[in-house]
């Protein structure tokens, strides 16, 4: 059985700064750009809607004032997580097109609610080229919340925005996995200590895509489902340029798509968001179409009719794997034929630019970035990208414990642990650059063409299909232990 895929729209840019003075941050453009290529065709998706943003003006805003928009970011991620809420009660897959990467409080909202409902935790995996890990307790100021959301959702920062309804954190820092930061990423050291478990790229490629998809699952093993956060900056800068913060040392396209695929090809994953795209830097568009055969060949997984359909699932009794950063844990998995699933028969064409990138194979593409010094390219998983960018060895399967059918969407009440205290204020003095706008380009899968039918969202509300679509965490007499530490001012 299949899951069907609902596309939400969140076209916010509430969390950047101006990209010039007198300059809005076009990033909210990301959800029409790249509806614009048929994205929720080609997904046999259902329309979900938009939810609109206010209006951006960060008006007298100065250094020392907080998170800036924070009552506008706030009243959004509540009505995000509203949306959210409503599409995985209907037993569908959301899959929300930002906008700025702040529209990850609402999503963390929404999964802290439905962790809440079925008695159990829902992880986070964070792939993104930047921590966004900036705080009170490691910086001097903070203001934009697109370079601050990380932190927030797991606790940190002013509680008009990191404990939405009380909650707080909405994901605990063990149940969190980061993937695709840069090596010298500024907050590494901060991740590291607070117990958030991070696989940078050079141990990324080192692994393979495929490989640490499978990875990510056991780090959050203890978990009833998680939630996957996609950050286009995560790419390569000579791919993909079209974003507020390129960032050399990313990963191509191909690399993304296995691990896309990866992480969806489990009932455990409860949904996608994709941030932060902006359309200004892509003119003629062929970023916006690289992203979509990206998206839609990594949705493969959700859709395909062989498709494991949620369920309940027991925690494994057994103590979950060690966290760490990564570079010395080696997933061993036998991956399944994705060949049939990501057809790369209908490849279009495309012309070369950035350094003729555009149009290699996914080995090709790989080998022409710039890697690390400690990386090389020959290291690089031979499985993991084939000649059509996706190796036919494909994406390993999801083991993510027994399977134990349960009554969906009842469980015990859900406990929200304590958290050290945080503090609210921001001191400050200057503002620094938030973390907005990402896009990408490369080459990557693309599913073969499907009928344009596109259904609007039903008049009234829905059905409601219950959180069906978390496993259940066994009782325990103990909360795990706290590893979040406080900020300090």
């Amino acid at each position: 059985m299949m899951r069907r895929i609902a596309v939400l729209d969140a076209p916010t840019n509430l969390g950047l700064r101006p990209p010039t003075p007198t300059s809005v941050p076009g990033c909210a453009k990301a959800p029409g750009a790249l509806r614009d290529h048929d994205l929720l065709a080609r997904l046999r998706a259902r329309d979900a809607g938009c939810v609109t943003p206010a209006r951006y003006d960060p008006g007298d805003w100065r250094p020392g004032d907080g998170v800036c928009h924070a009552r506008e970011i706030a009243d959004y991620s509540l009505a995000l997580a509203e949306r959210i809420g409503s599409i995985i009660d209907r037993g569908e897959f959301p899959v929300v097109l930002g906008g700025d990467c702040s529209v990850l409080l609402g999503s963390a909202l929404a999964m802290h609610r439905l962790g809440e409902a079925v008695g159990g935790r829902i992880g986070l995996v964070f792939v993104d080229g930047h921590s966004d890990f900036r705080h009170p307790g490691n910086a001097s100021y903070v203001g934009a919340a697109a370079g601050e959301d990380l932190a927030l959702v797991t606790g940190r920062g002013q509680a008009d925005l990191a404990a939405l309804e009380g909650r707080r954190p909405y994901f605990r820092d063990i149940d969190v996995v980061v993937l695709g930061i840069r090596a010298q990423d500024e907050y590494r050291l901060d991740l590291q200590a607070a117990g958030i478990t991070t696989r940078p790229v050079p141990a990324l490629r080192a692994e393979g895509a495929a490989r640490t998809a499978q990875w990510a699952h056991e780090q959050l093993a203890d978990c009833a489902g998680y939630w996957v956060h996609i950050d286009v900056d995560v790419l390569d800068p000579a791919v993909m340029p079209a974003v507020d913060a390129p960032d050399p040392g990313g990963i191509a396209f191909a690399e993304l798509e296995i691990l896309l695929a990866g992480l969806v090809d489990t009932p455990h994953c409860l949904g996608v968001e994709l941030t932060v795209f902006d359309p200004d830097y892509d003119p003629d568009g062929s970023y916006a179409a690289e992203i979509v055969n990206t998206v839609v060949a990594g949705l493969a997984p959700v859709t395909a009719p062989e498709a494991v359909p949620p369920r309940l699932l027991s925690a494994r009794p057994t103590p979950s794997p060690r966290r760490g950063n990564g570079r010395g844990a080696t997933a061993t998995t036998d991956r399944s034929d994705r060949a049939e699933r990501l057809d790369r028969a209908e490849r279009p064409n495309r012309a070369e630019r950035h350094d003729g990138l555009v149009g290699l194979d996914g080995a090709e593409q790989v080998a022409s970035l710039e890697f690390p010094a400690d990386i090389d390219a020959a290291d690089i998983d031979s499985a993991d990208i084939g000649p059509a960018g996706l190796g036919s060895a494909g994406v390993g399967p999801a083991g993510l414990g027994p399977a134990a059918l349960g009554p969906a969407g009842v469980g015990a009440p859900g406990v929200d642990p304590s958290v050290s205290a945080v503090p609210n204020d921001v001191p400050a003095e200057g503002e620094s650059p938030g973390t907005g706008g990402r896009a990408h380009s490369g080459p990557s899968g693309v599913a073969a063409s499907v009928a344009p039918l596109v259904e609007r969202e039903p008049v009234g509300p829905p059905a409601s299909a219950g959180p069906g679509l978390l496993r259940r965490t066994a009782p325990s007499t103990q909360n795990p232990p706290e590893r979040h530490e406080a900020d300090t001012a």
